[in-house]
């Protein structure tokens, strides 16, 4: 694991701005860092040394030296792609050097090869090209900064790298926090930050004399097929088994997180790993560490787990915001944070959980259409006649419940953590807001149009939520720590199996991830696998209600600086709300807060 930092630009005196981009992220790469600039391009490493230790550093070069690689991330299958490359010379047991080799033999069809996670950038020295790729479901990050009308570009690891780009513009883009406050993450191959952007999943860019190529190489596709229960859930068990084993490659010793859930708990049976970590909170309601600990203890293997304080929590956000780059609506990163700092204090790798939700069916949300098909025999235009009235009617009990089955899927959904509906966002925004959320979710929709509303839902959620949250604050958060977080659910093989899994294998009236906690059911010793995941949750609930909390949103709602995105008076009103027991506002207010925080970090603090 490792980050990666570069440009292409024509301008001189490059050695210095490359190395202070790499600088800014540091912590992805504590062990090593390498540079290669030219007339044309700069490239930056920091490197955390996971396999071939002693001789995987980078920038990486072919050894007639004319293409140069530098990589984040872990090739999977790259002992197999040796074997389909033996007519190369390695010179070292990275699976960096695959990539290299790879390139002069499959050109831009490379990135389908491989098995894993990964953002690297390849330039051809002789025919000056740039090639930039992204894994699959984007477990490893890869941003790119170019303002309009120019030919100069330039891509990091973290958007934070571009803070030492030499013609970098630090400027909000506002017209996203609309967005922002629906789906709780920007979600668009855009971020908050204007003119830098995201390289999507399943993606790569190629420059030649400036002019930039974007070509999608992988697509999420559901395609369900008939299978007999038992054997379904032996095939799982098998995928697993063999994704495990490939994400256990290393040179370096491999640990794991592990909540009370089904997902990680089948990780940690199956992988066995010496050493696993938790965290919790003194509330019984928020602590999944006896949980923990009951596995370990029946499998035989070390568990250190940690009780997290509120004054620790409140006092890490700044530190957090700084990492996710981006504001964040789940405040479960934050203890993903103490479990890496924890677990970094033995190992340079751990095991998470991210992907078995999305691929299996696991939000108890997709469950309605199951439990609610009653309701969905009334005929869709008095449903929809209910959802106009009740939409204009105060929030209470059921209200939201009558307005979503009065919609149309395509119309209302934007995944698991809806957090402000359109029509709030015009009431708390101090801006004008024209952004359509369905705008944004359409192209998903339309790329399953004939798949049940679970398996729309399941889209969506792939490629917004699993991506802009799940796998965004694994990375970040681990990478903070200088430790590399492993992903074994959110793997190509096995969403091959799980993109063909029918509904009821999925959702049913007593369960989710029906298939996947069968298949768990087999191996894990306890009764984790029935029971509901957690995924480190917070009392962030009640600490709003406390005045240390409490207060220092209030002083943040205050600020000046708030009047440029807020309606001071009405976001004042939902955290006074929630303090008094009126309304549970603890997720618009967070939501709020985590913006104006970052804002006051990046862009006031920074100043």
């Amino acid at each position: 694991m490792c980050g990666i930092v570069g440009f292409y630009s024509e301008e001189k005196n490059k050695e210095q701005a490359v190395k202070k981009m790499a600088d800014r992220i540091k912590h992805r790469g504590p062990d090593g860092e390498g540079y290669y600039t030219d007339d044309k391009i700069a490239l930056g490493h920091r490197r955390l040394s996971i396999i071939d230790i002693s001789g995987g550093s980078q920038p990486m070069y072919t050894e007639d030296k004319k293409l140069v690689v530098v990589f984040n991330g872990e090739i999977y299958n790259y002992l197999e792609l040796k074997e389909e490359l033996s007519e190369y010379i390695f010179t070292t047991s990275s699976d960096t050097e695959v990539l290299l080799h790879g390139y002069r033999k499959w050109g831009k069809e490379l990135p389908k090869k491989l098995r894993g996670m990964f953002a690297f950038a390849i330039w051809d020295i002789e025919n000056e090209t740039l090639f930039l790729s992204r894994d699959h479901f984007g477990i490893k990050p890869l941003y790119y900064y170019k303002k309009e009308g120019e030919k100069d570009i330039a891509f990091a690891s973290e958007i934070k790298a571009f803070l030492e780009y030499p013609t970098f513009e630090k400027k909000v883009n506002k017209k996203l926090i609309g967005p922002y406050l629906s789906f709780s993450f920007t979600p668009t191959n855009e971020t908050l930050f204007e003119n830098v952007y995201r390289l999507l999943p399943g993606t790569s860019m190629f420059i030649q004399n400036g002019k930039i190529e974007i070509e999608t190489y992988y697509d999420i596709e559901f395609g369900e097929k008939e299978y007999n229960f038992e054997d379904l859930v032996k095939e799982i068990g098998k995928k697993m088994k063999d994704s495990v084993k490939h994400h256990m490659l290393a040179d370096v010793e491999v640990g794991s997180f592990l909540s009370s859930g089904v997902d990680s708990s089948y990780l940690v049976t199956l992988a066995k790993p010496d050493k696993t970590y938790t965290v919790g909170y003194d509330d019984p309601r928020y602590n999944e560490i006896d949980y923990a600990k009951d596995l370990t203890n029946l499998l035989g293997i070390e568990n250190t787990s940690k009780k997290i304080t509120k004054e620790e929590w409140l006092e890490a956000i700044p530190t957090f915001l700084y990492h996710m780059d981006e504001p964040s609506s789940d405040p479960s990163a934050i203890s993903l944070y103490f479990v890496s700092k924890l677990a970094s204090k033995d190992v340079k790798v751990v095991l998470s959980g991210e992907g078995a939700d999305e691929f299996f069916g696991g939000y108890n949300y997709y469950r309605e259409e199951v439990d609610m098909k009653f309701y969905n025999k009334i005929p869709y235009f008095i449903r929809h006649m209910l959802a106009v009235v009740f939409r204009a009617l105060p929030e209470f009990k059921g209200r939201n419940f009558i307005v979503r089955r009065g919609m149309k899927l395509e119309d209302e959904y934007v995944g698991v953590n809806k957090i402000f509906s359109e029509k709030e966002r015009k009431k708390v925004l101090s801006f004008e807001d024209n952004i359509k959320n369905k705008d944004i979710t359409k192209v998903f929709f339309e790329k399953c149009k004939n798949g049940s509303n679970i398996v729309k839902m399941q889209s969506v959620d792939i490629r917004n939520w699993l991506l802009n949250d799940i796998l965004l604050k694994c990375d970040r958060m681990t990478m903070a720590s200088s430790i590399e977080g492993r992903t074994p659910f959110t793997d190509k093989e096995v969403f091959n199996l799980a993109r063909t899994i029918p509904v009821e294998y999925k959702v049913t009236k007593d369960n989710t991830k029906v298939a996947l906690r069968k298949s768990a059911e087999k191996c894990i010793p306890n009764e984790a696998y029935k029971k509901k995941k957690l995924g480190f949750p917070v009392p962030i609930r009640e600490w709003m209600k406390e005045d240390e909390f409490y207060n220092e949103i209030k002083r943040v709602f205050e600020q000046d600086f708030t009047k440029e995105f807020f309606d001071q008076k009405y976001i004042l009103q939902l955290l006074e709300q929630h303090k008094l027991g009126k309304k549970d506002n603890y997720k618009k207010v967070w939501i709020v807060y985590s913006f104006l925080k970052w804002y006051e970090i990046f862009f006031v603090d920074a100043q």
